[in-house]
């Protein structure tokens, strides 16, 4: 949930809001788990406040993973490629030690099937354009590239 809090009105609004929301957790017996309690703080004129949930003091964080995607206080993409780019080179070093088929075919399908999706997950949401962040997911395509073929002497683009 994103709440926009940037004058001490709102900041106070909010804190109320939680006191509430507790008070109803605690009515209902169904406690929140304040652990899992996050706050993270976007923008320059942010006020950066604290907030509690039944007298814990809410972690603030610079950066959340939800749905599989790292969102950062400044907005940027870097976290969620770089976690994109170590999950699919996993994902290709498992297919290079697990499968003895040297069939392109076959791996091309595996590529397409375990890897691609990894690259390509909610990729509209954190859409990378930082120049940085193409090319460190261009580097696992091109190593997959070179697992499909594996022929030395072929190359990936203009190598």
């Amino acid at each position: 949930m994103v709440i926009i809090v940037s004058r001490e009105s709102e900041v106070e609004q909010l804190r109320l809001d939680l006191k509430r929301l507790y008070d109803w957790s605690l009515d209902w017996q169904m406690l929140f788990n304040i652990g899992k309690c996050k706050s993270l703080h976007f923008g320059y004129r942010n006020v950066k406040s604290t907030y509690t949930l039944g007298g814990d003091i809410v972690k603030v964080e610079d950066e959340e993973k939800d749905l599989g995607i790292v969102v950062n206080r400044a907005l940027k993409s870097s976290s969620q490629c770089a976690a994109a780019a170590k999950s699919a080179n996993k994902t290709l070093g498992m297919i290079s030690r697990t499968f003895v088929n040297r069939d392109k075919k076959v791996r091309l399908r595996l590529y397409q099937t375990l890897v691609r999706p990894e690259l390509e997950y909610c990729v509209q949401a954190w859409r990378p354009y930082l120049r940085k962040d193409t090319e460190l997911l261009e580097e696992v395509q091109k190593r997959a590239t070179r697992l499909i073929i594996k022929d030395r002497g072929l190359t990936y683009g203009n190598e």
